[in-house]
């Protein structure tokens, strides 16, 4: 595919002018993480484009920790910039999940079409990204608007989609030539996919997973699980990771809610029966519902490698880990 070149001033002042008309949300650098914040003028310089990933997933902007469902909202266009490959996999998941037309969720419809989506390259990962295990390049390839590579002082913009040729083009970007990636950027990339494939050499693939995870080993699921606490940090920070409650509040209003398979009484139905009462079948049923369930149902398996669930663990429990040991 054939991209936009322009400068980082360029660049810079495009997104000054572009916040009269859009909400800019990206990745800035603050201690030790990297995660989205809204940008003013103020912090246009401090956008972190080469971080790994940012620790809050993309699901969060669509899918939003709460949100009232039944009152009018009147939303400004977003730019949603830095978005990892990892989270740009997991929108073929959400999309079937919420913009089914039968269970048409009209709420994530609208956060879709009002957001457009800057995908990046990673050139750089820590021990816990895996998303070549799964199939996956560290660099965006499908579910974004405009895909983001920087080089030598310069972005380098390609176009996925018609709202990403109309941004650039009412950006003023899209009158200049186009032109192939340079071939240090390919090079970048590659290096980055090598280094992903000689860590991650050990990682079963979906399938093998699948196979793995459904045996009868009770044991290992035990052994695991002792170190969880059942917090759901794993499931908030999945970028695929969707369940929710619909919470009733005075007023009339109702609030949709993340919830997780991880929190005790999630499956708890009338008469108290609960069939993931105990903490290992709860640990076991996410990787069912990963591996299993989900590529069942939508023909996606429920895991991009991002390694977010690692990292968030409190318990130090090691997905990948798990997953090795399941399969041998």
């Amino acid at each position: 595919m054939k991209s936009y070149s322009v400068s980082e001033k360029q660049w810079a002042e495009i997104l000054h002018k572009a916040l009269s008309h859009y909400g800019i949300f990206a990745p800035v650098s603050k201690e030790s993480t990297v995660d989205y914040e809204e940008i003013t003028e103020k912090k246009i310089d401090q956008i972190f484009y080469d971080s790994i990933k940012p620790t809050t997933p993309l699901k969060a902007f669509f899918f939003p920790i709460k949100e009232n469902v039944v009152a009018a909202k009147k939303q400004t266009p977003r730019l949603i910039l830095g978005v990892p490959a990892c989270d740009l996999a997991a929108i073929d998941l959400l999309d079937k999940i919420f913009l089914d037309k039968d269970f048409l969720d009209i709420y994530y419809q609208e956060n879709r079409e009002n957001t457009i989506v800057f995908g990046k390259d990673c050139y750089s990962f820590n021990k816990s990204c895996h998303c070549t295990a799964y199939g996956l390049n560290p660099y965006p390839e499908k579910n974004c608007d405009v895909g983001m590579s920087h080089s030598d002082g310069k972005f380098f913009l390609t176009p996925f989609s018609e709202k990403g040729e109309a941004f650039l083009k009412e950006a003023g970007i899209a009158s200049s030539a186009r032109e192939k990636l340079p071939s240090n950027v390919e090079a970048k990339r590659q290096s980055t996919t090598d280094g992903l494939k000689k860590q991650n050499k050990d990682i079963p693939d979906g399938k093998a997973t699948r196979i793995g995870i459904e045996k009868e080993n009770e044991e290992l699921w035990k052994k695991y699980a002792a170190a969880c606490v059942s917090c759901g940090a794993c499931a908030a920070i999945c970028p695929t990771c969707h369940c929710f409650l619909l919470i009733d509040k005075k007023n009339f209003e109702k609030i949709k809610n993340w919830d997780t398979c991880q929190y005790p009484a999630f499956e708890r139905v009338a008469a108290g029966e609960d069939p993931l009462k105990k903490l290992y079948n709860r640990l076991k049923n996410r990787y069912l519902c990963k591996f299993v369930h989900k590529p069942d149902m939508f023909g996606e398996i429920a895991c991009t490698g991002c390694g977010r669930c690692i990292d968030a663990c409190i318990g130090k429990i090691n997905k990948n880990e798990i997953i090795i040991e399941a399969c041998k």
